[in-house]
């Protein structure tokens, strides 16, 4: 690698153009050992790659990806947002179009037992941005129980409630049935609905997300896929609470291709 350290590109970022993962995982896979640039394995932050260097992940060759791609799913049930599974458990990736050869990873998760609007993309920084805490974005979801769903855990779930030292709160909560309710969460913590649910003895029997930021799951099928517009990746990071700085202009936005 070049000496001069005051060109090129951060090795984190590089990675995460390169649609490997966004930055922060980019980070992780960094201090464990796994890239060499020129040869040389790198574990500490702050290294660049400049134009010509030699990136490889696992000994295996990295490059910078020019086309962007933004997908966004409706995930079935019995299917894990991992890029692979020690249990053998099928991936949601799976379900992406066959044609698409950039490697993509998602945008936040759902768990395995849950359904729903999810992205895929091979943006780091889209990634990043919005599934920073900070981002603000709603996510809604549509939650049918096993029982009568009371009360208490709505008024609870709304006000706000602490369970193992932990705070809940949903933004919005709407009945739609005894066992049904639609719930609008914003820092969305993991399993968060299902703690809750828990904590009052109930258990969702289907946990189905609707809704990012104003992006709808709409009429897609579950198992399909199809990519998100301009306009949609324009809003979604428009709307995202984070300082402007960070938010790509729409200029940079007209030249990523979101075609499959």
């Amino acid at each position: 690698m070049s000496a001069d350290t005051n060109t090129g590109i951060r090795l984190q970022v590089f990675l995460a153009h390169a649609g490997i993962a966004s930055r922060r995982a980019a980070e992780d896979i960094i201090t464990a050992g796994r890239v060499s640039v020129n040869g040389i394995t790198v574990s500490a932050m702050g290294s660049k790659v400049h134009p010509g260097d030699t990136v490889l992940l696992d000994g295996k060759p990295v490059q910078a990806e020019e086309r962007r791609v933004y997908l966004a799913l409706n995930k079935p049930p019995g299917y894990i947002c991992s890029s692979s599974d020690p249990q053998g458990r099928p991936l949601a990736l799976s379900l992406l179009p066959g044609e698409i050869s950039e490697r993509l990873y998602n945008v936040g998760r759902l768990d395995f037992l849950s359904c729903g609007l999810i992205f895929f993309t091979n943006d780091g920084d889209f990634a990043a941005k919005l599934g920073h805490p900070r981002s603000g974005l709603e996510k809604e979801y549509v939650v049918e129980a096993t029982g009568h769903i009371p009360e208490e855990l709505i008024q609870a779930f709304t006000k706000g409630i602490t369970i193992e030292e932990v705070q809940y709160q949903a933004k919005a909560i709407e009945r739609v049935g005894s066992r049904c309710i639609r719930v609008v969460l914003v820092e969305g913590k993991n399993r968060e609905i299902r703690r809750v649910f828990s904590h009052f003895h109930l258990h969702p029997r289907k946990l189905r997300r609707v809704r990012i930021g104003l992006v709808k799951l709409g009429t897609l099928a579950e198992g399909e896929s199809r990519p998100l517009t301009n306009k949609e990746i324009k809003d979604l990071l428009e709307f995202s609470h984070l300082p402007q700085s960070l938010v790509p202009s729409p200029q940079s936005l007209k030249l990523r291709s979101n075609t499959w």
